[in-house]
């Protein structure tokens, strides 16, 4: 890539200096050009005990400071691969509906997806998946590899169907989510009901709880995972309570006993080759870890995640 072009791909101000912006990325509200696209999501309506994680987006961008441009393991820098830009925070108009505040983020990618711009979301609470689905896989369901504590396919939860531990039942009755190309890695922890998470498994889910991982090993459980989502559209979301909270403590519902840090990018990097569509990172709650370690594992993960992204891009443009 030319100098010229890499300047106005990344921002090359010093660490600590220069306007924070997700992965270093340029800041672009024109989504012209743009092929991926960083975009924040600060809603955290749909929690169901601890808020914070509207305040994720933000302190992601303030911890990108610290990621490069160029991934050792991989050998790829996703900037120099395809058009990459921070493309702001949806605008929530309706904090206080939780429904409307929905609309509010589907309407937001719905105007992403439209101008061909793949997304990386860096939320806010796991709700926000919902409507990111609802913008970008109206046109077919779409296969996931979901990294999380929590299957997030329960029920109603204190009046409400739409919360942060149901946005997957909703997107497979929606018709969003194939749940025959669906895998939810590191569940575990104590739960109210022991049919919790039955939708998961009823449906046609593969859960593999974090014995079943420990057991198996990481190479084995994201190899099935693989051949599980095949090569059709396939999204990433990624909860950072998936990981032990010695790793991530500032999170809303943090269960111990959970992946470390190198098992989920080990994981992720053998995504590449993968369809990609899309991704996020939520849950990060930065006002349960003033340390700003968790920010900082996800905006590690957002790198992970643009890399493997960026790489499937470059692939479909041939």
């Amino acid at each position: 890539m030319p100098d010229e072009m890499q300047a106005d791909v990344v921002n090359l101000a010093p660490t600590g200096g220069g306007v924070a912006s997700l992965l270093g990325a340029r800041v672009a509200q024109d989504l012209g050009g743009v092929e991926l696209g960083l975009i924040g999501v600060p809603f955290d309506g749909g929690v169901t005990n601890r808020p914070g994680a509207r305040h994720g987006p933000r302190e992601i961008r303030n911890q990108s400071s610290m990621i490069r441009a160029f991934h050792q393991s991989l050998r790829i820098s996703p900037m120099e691969l395809v058009r990459v830009a921070d493309i702001g925070d949806t605008q929530i108009d309706h904090q206080y509906k939780l429904e409307d505040a929905h609309d509010d983020i589907q309407r937001a990618l719905a105007r992403v997806h439209a101008a061909g711009v793949v997304p990386i979301a860096a939320g806010g609470d796991h709700s926000i998946t919902l409507p990111i689905f609802r913008a970008i896989a109206k046109e077919r369901p779409i296969g996931m590899i979901h990294f999380d504590a929590h299957c997030d396919t329960c029920g109603p939860y204190a009046g409400s169907k739409f919360h942060h531990g149901a946005p997957f039942l909703h997107a497979v009755q929606e018709g969003l989510l194939d749940p025959k190309r669906t895998v939810q890695i590191g569940i575990r922890g104590s739960i109210p009901d022991p049919g919790l998470w039955n939708f998961s498994h009823e449906s046609g889910m593969r859960v593999v709880y974090m014995d079943e991982f420990h057991e198996r090993g990481y190479r084995s459980v994201i190899d099935e995972a693989r051949e599980i989502v095949g090569d059709g559209p396939t999204y990433i979301s990624f909860d950072v309570d998936g990981l032990d909270p010695v790793y991530a403590p500032g999170t809303g519902t943090p269960e111990p006993g959970g992946l470390t840090t190198l098992e989920a990018q080990l994981m992720i990097r053998r995504l590449r080759g993968l369809n990609l569509i899309g991704g996020d990172v939520v849950e990060v709650a930065p006002p349960f870890d003033n340390t700003g370690n968790t920010a900082y594992v996800g905006a590690t993960m957002m790198f992970e995640l643009a890399c493997v992204v960026a790489d499937s891009i470059a692939r479909r443009r041939g």
